[in-house]
């Protein structure tokens, strides 16, 4: 580790020559020290460029500091290639555009961070592509791509990232920059001034005293996947020296790319998905040579051990029942002019799989189809965790061999974990034998260590056997370039390091990759650091053997948390667009606070609660991220700890907004006392000091109270009486008994319409979330106890518990747990027996069609994140549909309020900009006769604090209500909102 004073010296100059950011701080240090694969590396410092110049000024800083470089694009690198004791350029924060597309000569000229999926929107227009496609193409960089050579499940038909690059625009730790792509004339190029012309003139002279052994090496019949070392034969180009393709896989080592021409393919107007199910993985990936011939588009395997992971890990989710018979699968995807060729190609491809014994099944709807790909694409972190906690690794994870003889290396592979005493399900790209796998190595013991070892040396030596690469997408890195020995000459390996000397002669750029390879044992990020905080926690992890440290090893740098669009996953780091606020930063910064490695203050970490401030905890990790991060329950852990034995130092919020039911129950406990709160409120002076006092943004409403709470509409239900109608009972949440309890009625009339006999509990019952969140889960356990105890006597009897508001609901079915124990019965019970008013609902679907008697309603709906999170929507879907309500449901994700966190001093920006995203603009643009859905309470409560065009958001209570003629038209609202329905359904 460099001296402080050096490395402040370093960071004043940086800051002093370049206009991005500059990150030398503790925080920026250890989110940027780990990437998606096994190791950990804390660089010396971040700079973010605004612009090119900012890059060169930074090389130049370097150089004169002698330190070493390396440039970043979204660091999902699974080989430990984009970690290093280095300065880290990171260009995915500025330089993410597209520059240029040129659609008659099919190219396109990128700026390094921009990610595939805005390079694919943006050659859309033209019918054009970018033909490899890794799985995480909605978050990884065009720069980490060609670092990499990245290839996805599309190479069969478009080929590896080198097939695809025409130009690079590239700048030499020495300060050179040049333009290099195919060069016809090397004779002419080796005169050209200065550096660039001995560049060329090195080149040609280790091409001819190499040429042999690279022939011999490196083109190796039916093997299309070799993406470990360099691309040395790129050099042998009949048409001329290719020095882009040599540059491409070099993942750092050589140059600093700034910009990159790529060549874009024709996109098929339609494509067609054939799913074949094959006895198991073997006998499919026999299959891969006949598939072949057809001129496929995609020919993808999936293991029976995938799909185990994921009914294990996902028990709600059955896409997975949608696969054919069988235990290995092979997904088939075909293109066409239209559905119908596609589909055509893809039934011809099943009709001949299916004498071979194949069961076959051929989707064409882009939904059905993305649905299936989803299994396929989140492979990665689905067989990373088992449900009971148990941990797998990459390090051996892409290895390729040619595809005729893939079948016999899995049999063989299989084996070998087993001698090895491993475990491992893989899927991968079959039509090119590359097998992704993840592990479950023991990487916190020595002698787990040792097994790790001699696991990758016999594994590269039987990929050698068969001809094929160590790796064959994700690069060398860490994991696998000390591994290169055993499939190359000495020969070869001192070509790669000529090769590399004649780019970076003094080694700074990304050392220790690729060349001159650290050990693949060493630097595990999982091994080191003596931990910080002790093994007793508030919660209960069960998910995670008891372990709060076990669980932040959870993320593995999948990355699917910094997208900016698809699934709810993560709020704030869509509006930021800081690592800190993403799921993974987050990550991070909980890792080295539980390892002791970077972070050593433990649970009293400022670090650690600056990033956790912006976390909205809308739990859409816990089902977006692969491996399931959660990182609300984390935040809720950290704020337990971190105030504890300070509660004087918790924010002013946590006791106005965190004890927000018992001052509501104060507030509601009179007659009169709601309307004189609420007129109270309105006067801006009173309501201006509440808010300071409460810790509440100053641009924040008060929410009005009910004239009336549940209780004094509803009189009491708890008597259990004599009826042959079934029993359920109503949680009478917080938000749903004060704010809005006219949502109650009509979903009491909707269930008793239904036949149900709806009871309320005796008392005051109370989830706990508001202690939950803030952290103050003594409180909370408290709360929560005595809640259960109240309706102690419906669970004796078996009666369902039905919620009306999601986040209460979502509470009551997935955290009591958590926090009281799995070996709590009343809490499992509890768990058990909760549903959604949606889920009652919808075990009468024929009657609600049969009982519509308004029709035409239409809606748009924002779906809540903790239901979308714990419960889904499929339910609501299906109602909606019964009840003839033309839905659009949002998928922008969270509204911004979430609970307590868009009133919270400090929020205010994060929060409305996360409504601006989709929600707001959604509203705007609804006509007066769409209803908006929003069965939460803080979802409601943002429409109508910053919707300016009229719309009262609405619960699914009220529009079942309506549509079945349970409710005039026109009635007054009982909440403090005004008109409860807009519309058609509006009074």
């Amino acid at each position: 580790m460099r001296r402080p004073s050096a490395a402040s010296h370093l960071a004043e100059e940086l800051r002093s020559s370049v206009r991005g950011r500059v990150r030398f701080d503790t925080a920026s240090r250890a989110m940027w020290s780990a990437d998606g694969s096994n190791y950990r590396h804390v660089p010396i410092g971040v700079v973010q460029p605004v612009d090119l110049d900012d890059v060169e000024a930074t090389v130049d800083v370097a150089r004169r500091h002698g330190v070493p470089l390396l440039p970043r694009g979204a660091s999902t690198s699974i080989g430990g290639q984009s970690v290093n004791e280095a300065v880290v350029i990171d260009f995915s924060r500025h330089l993410d555009r597209v520059l240029e597309i040129d659609p008659d000569a099919r190219t396109a000229r990128v700026q390094p961070g921009v990610v595939l999926d805005d390079l694919r929107e943006a050659a859309r227009p033209y019918g054009l592509t970018f033909g490899p496609d890794p799985s995480t193409h909605n978050r990884c960089t065009l720069g980490g791509m060609i670092a990499n050579n990245a290839c996805g499940s599309h190479s069969v038909a478009w080929g590896k990232t080198v097939d695809n690059v025409r130009e690079l625009d590239v700048l030499l730790a020495d300060g050179t920059r040049m333009t290099v792509g195919r060069t016809p004339d090397l004779q002419a190029a080796q005169q050209r001034p200065g550096r660039e012309g001995a560049v060329y003139r090195e080149l040609a002279a280790l091409r001819d005293r190499t040429q042999r052994i690279v022939r011999d090496e490196l083109v190796v019949e039916g093997l299309t996947r070799r993406v470990s070392g360099y691309n040395l034969d790129q050099l042998l180009d009949d048409e001329g020296v290719d020095l882009a393709g040599a540059l491409v896989g070099t993942e750092g080592t050589c140059a600093t790319f700034m910009e990159a021409t790529v060549e874009l393919v024709e996109a098929p107007a339609a494509r067609a998905l054939c799913v074949l199910g094959f006895p198991d993985a073997y006998v499919a990936a026999d299959h891969v040579l006949p598939i072949r011939e057809h001129a496929p588009l995609t020919i993808e395997g999936v293991d029976v051990g995938v799909i185990g992971a994921l009914r294990a890990s996902r028990p709600d989710d059955r896409t997975h029942e949608q696969l054919p018979e069988g235990k290995g699968w092979l997904y088939v995807e075909t293109g066409g002019e239209d559905r119908a060729e596609a589909t055509a190609k893809a039934e011809a491809i099943g009709r001949e799989m299916a004498r071979y014994g194949a069961s076959v099944k051929v989707v064409s709807e882009p939904r059905a189809m993305r649905a299936l790909w989803k299994i396929r694409e989140d492979g990665s972190g689905i067989v990373t965790r088992s449900p009971d906690g148990g941990e797998a690794w990459p390090g051996w994870e892409d290895a390729a061999v040619p595809p005729a003889t893939l079948g016999s290396y899995l049999r063989e592979f299989d084996a070998l974990l087993a001698r090895h005493g491993r475990q491992g399900a893989y899927y991968g790209h079959f039509g090119e034998g590359c097998l992704h796998v993840r592990i479950d190595f023991d990487l916190l013991t020595r002698p787990g260590l040792a097994n790790f070892r001699s696991f990758l040396l016999d594994a590269a030596d039987l990929v050698a056997e068969h001809g094929g690469s160590v790796s064959g997408e994700h690069g060398d890195g860490q994991a696998r370039a000390e591994l290169l020995s055993r499939t190359y000459s000495p020969a070869l390996i001192d070509a790669f390091g000529a090769f590399k000397a004649v780019w970076d002669p003094e080694g700074r750029m990304n050392p220790g990759r690729v060349v001159d390879p650290k050990k693949m044992d060493d630097d595990l990020k999982v091994f080191v650091g003596v931990p910080t905080i002790g093994p007793r926690t508030e919660l209960h992890y069960t998910d995670d053997r008891g372990s709060f440290t076990r669980a932040t090893r959870r993320c593995i740098g999948v990355a699917k948390c910094i997208t900016d669009s698809g699934g709810y996953m993560c709020p704030s780091y869509r509006v930021t667009g800081e690592e800190m606020h993403s799921t993974r930063g987050r990550a991070r910064l909980l890792f080295e606070m539980a390892s002791g490695q970077l972070v050593p203050d433990g649970w009293r970490s400022t670090e650690v609660r600056d990033a956790l401030d912006l976390c909205l905890s809308c739990k859409a990790c816990q089902r977006d991220c692969p491996v399931g991060v959660d990182m609300a329950t984390y935040k809720a852990e950290f704020l337990s700890q971190h105030y504890a034995g300070r509660a004087r130092e918790r924010p002013r919020s946590h006791w106005s907004m965190g004890y927000l039911p018992r001052w509501l129950r104060l507030a509601t406990a009179v007659p009169g006392l709601p309307r004189l709160a609420n007129a109270l409120a309105r006067r801006p002076a009173l309501a201006g000091v509440a808010k300071r006092l409460g810790g509440i943004a100053p641009q924040r409403d008060i929410p009005p109270l009910a004239p009336r709470p549940l209780r004094r509409l509803v009189g009491d239900r708890s008597a259990r009486h004599e009826s042959r109608k079934p029993r359920l009972l109503l949680w009478p949440d917080t938000f749903t008994s004060a704010f809005d309890p006219d949502l109650a009625l009509d979903a009491i009339a909707v269930l008793e319409h239904l036949g149900y006999r709806v009871e309320l509990p005796t008392g005051q019952v109370c989830c706990g979330l508001t202690w939950h969140t803030t952290g103050q889960l003594d409180t909370a356990r408290a709360v929560v106890r005595r809640s259960i105890a109240a309706v102690k006597p419906w669970l004796d009897d078996g009666v369902p518990v039905v919620g009306l508001e999601p986040s209460c609901t979502a509470t009551l079915r997935q955290d009591l747990t958590e926090l009281l124990g799995p070996d709590d019965e009343d809490a499992v019970r509890m768990q058990a027996s909760t549903r959604t008013l949606a889920e009652v609902l919808a075990s009468h679907l024929d009657e609600l069609r049969a009982g519509v008697v308004t029709t035409g309603q239409r809606a748009i709906a924002q779906v809540h994140c903790h239901q979308y999170a714990a419960m889904g929507y499929d339910a609501d879907r299906a109602v909606l549909d019964a009840l003839g309500v033309e839905t659009a449901v949002l998928d922008e994700g969270c509204c911004g309020l979430a609970g307590n966190f868009g009133f919270e001093q400090g929020h205010y920006e994060v929060s409305t900009a996360c409504a601006e995203r989709g929600l707001l603009p959604a509203v705007r643009g609804a006509d007066a006769d769409t209803a908006v859905l929003a069965d939460g309470f803080s979802c409601r409560t943002q429409i109508r604090q910053l919707d300016d065009t009229g719309h009262e958001p609405v619960h699914l209570a009220h529009l079942a209500a309506v549509a079945l003629g349970l409710r005039p038209r026109e009635r007054s609202s009982v909440s403090g909102h005004g008109q409860a329905l807009t519309g058609p359904t509006a009074g």
